[in-house]
């Protein structure tokens, strides 16, 4: 049976969505965007991904090379990144953006998402999950940038969407938020 190393190294489990488009996507070169401390960096190179994971954050990210470098996961990359930035200089089977998108500079979210596009290969996957602010569910939470209703299924015209929804959640903390959720396959 395999080790939870999220349990032993005290990070969360890796995201539900992420769990989820494990099972449809094989392992493949990923990108972790926005890693944190590594909760999805670490199930996925338990999976056998060849993971690039990055942050802004350079305390989270060393934390996830410790992690790596003791667990002698030679599949698990780490770099200090600012996703701001939208050049990413690799292509990627499989792009993983779970509660992101919201700490962004508003004025790039276009930017980056194009910058996934380019950067996916054919047949690969982009999953996001996003916070949403819409007239009907107002996000209580003042994060950055928030999607609006259809936003995210718009900017993935013309991909296959595997999964897509719009969905009303409660946090831990009883705020009722609703996210964007998408995983998308980039067509040949």
């Amino acid at each position: 049976m395999k080790v939870d190393l999220n349990s032993r190294y005290g990070l969360n489990p890796a995201h539900s969505e992420v769990v989820e488009a494990c099972k449809i996507i094989e392992p493949c070169d990923t990108l972790d965007m926005g890693c944190s401390n590594g909760r999805n960096a670490v199930y996925l190179g338990q999976l056998g991904f060849n993971v690039t994971a990055i942050d802004t954050n350079a305390g989270a990210i060393d934390m996830l090379k410790s992690i790596s470098i003791e667990e002698k996961m030679n599949n698990i990359n780490t770099q200090v990144y600012d996703i701001n930035n939208a050049n990413l200089d690799k292509d990627y089977g499989f792009i993983s953006c779970t509660v992101t998108l919201m700490f962004i500079d508003p004025s790039r979210v276009d930017s980056i998402i194009a910058d996934m596009h380019k950067r996916t290969l054919v047949g690969g996957y982009n999953l996001i999950v996003c916070a949403m602010s819409t007239e009907k569910h107002p996000c209580p939470v003042p994060f950055p940038f928030t999607l609006k209703a259809g936003q995210l299924r718009e900017a993935y015209e013309g991909w296959e969407l595997i999964k897509y929804n719009e969905d009303v959640g409660t946090m831990h903390n009883g705020a009722e938020l609703q996210f964007a959720t998408m995983l998308a396959r980039k067509p040949g």
